[in-house]
């Protein structure tokens, strides 16, 4: 899908089209996610109650030593939730029996943090042994990560069990890559039972974070100039963008997503988007689209009201902390390594 910021707007037709579509998608995941999990905000008060005090002390640690980790850790979380529900299932090593999802298209050398997780997990497991799911422990460290960095604060409701398996088909399949279009990333999210106003205040967790070369190639030497504003400023960001990203080569090259702030937690990611500058294609589609009827709202919205965007990023990441599967409370368990299932 082209982007332009100057398209003219959308036809009856496309307008009549998408609402059909997102109506049917939205009818579906109301089905799919209609039952709230069995999560309590005092789930460990008797047998871990230190457990939100241990893993704040070592996300402290870990955003002190490299600010970087609060993106890493946020997107783990992320990307655990959209399989299988937050289930752990991410953080499972492939075995000769299992094939887990840290090799998946959309993760592989795209993932950080496992380590700090490591850390996190043996210093409860010292505190509470066998108590604390790995799916649990990742929901806190999220929400820690983005206080950290200047973000808001949220009540993270526990009891999630870990998944004795992972899911290397939907790793691939669920998760929005950057160069989707914005129908595409639409539905993504509403298969989870995620709105369209959570899809776009949780696309704000880009605010920190850093992005591959490969995930940007093609937006910098394709439409980025229709979209920004053409002036020096903006010249010269692209020039920075392409000197750090040859058309050919530098996959593994990172830069920020909010160049203004990118170990902030803040609302400059989508005053970048209103100039057009968006580093990720799926990104700016939110803004640009010819179909980002309610999305540029939202985008401007939260561009003028940071407190807007705390409040729903808050809101939101509750809502998507929620996503489970069912039956990881029948046949789940608690590891006692993130990585393996226990034996």
């Amino acid at each position: 899908m082209a982007l332009s910021q100057y398209a003219k707007p959308p036809t009856p037709f496309l307008q009549h089209s998408a609402f059909i579509f997102f109506s049917i998608l939205s009818v579906y995941a109301i089905n799919l996610h209609a039952t709230d999990p069995p999560l309590t905000l005092d789930y460990y008060s008797s047998t871990c109650p230190n457990v939100l005090e241990i893993v704040r002390k070592e996300m402290e640690c870990a955003v002190l030593s490299d600010p970087r980790n609060a993106a890493s850790i946020l997107r783990l979380h992320f990307h655990d939730c959209f399989v299988q529900g937050c289930d752990g299932s991410v953080l499972l090593d492939d075995t000769i029996t299992l094939r887990g999802e840290k090799k998946a298209p959309t993760n592989i050398r795209s993932l950080r943090g496992f380590r700090i997780i490591d850390g996190i997990k043996n210093k409860l497991e010292s505190e509470c042994p066998g108590i604390v799911s790995c799916a649990d422990m990742l929901t806190i460290a999220a929400r820690d990560a983005v206080i950290l960095v200047g973000g808001p604060y949220w009540h993270v409701p526990l009891g999630r069990k870990d998944s004795r398996t992972a899911s290397f088909s939907l790793a691939t399949t669920n998760l929005p890559t950057p160069d989707q279009g914005l129908l595409t990333l639409i539905s993504k999210f509403l298969y989870q039972g995620l709105s369209v106003t959570d899809m776009v205040a949780l696309a704000g967790a880009h605010t920190i974070g850093m992005a591959r070369c490969v995930n940007f190639r093609e937006r910098i030497y394709g439409d980025f100039q229709e979209t920004a504003h053409k002036n020096p400023l903006t010249e010269i960001y692209l020039s920075n963008l392409k000197s750090g990203c040859p058309p050919i080569g530098g996959d593994d090259n990172t830069t920020a997503m909010d160049y203004f702030s990118p170990n902030l937690f803040d609302n400059s990611f989508y005053q970048i988007l209103l100039r057009g500058e968006g580093l990720l294609n799926s990104d700016q589609e939110m803004y640009s689209s010819k179909l980002a009827l309610e999305t540029k709202e939202l985008v401007k919205k939260y561009a003028f009201d940071p407190i807007a965007f705390f409040q729903q990023f808050s809101d939101s990441m509750v809502k998507m902390g929620n996503i489970t599967d069912p039956d990881s409370f029948v046949t789940g368990e608690v590891r006692k390594n993130c990585r393996f299932i226990n034996t």
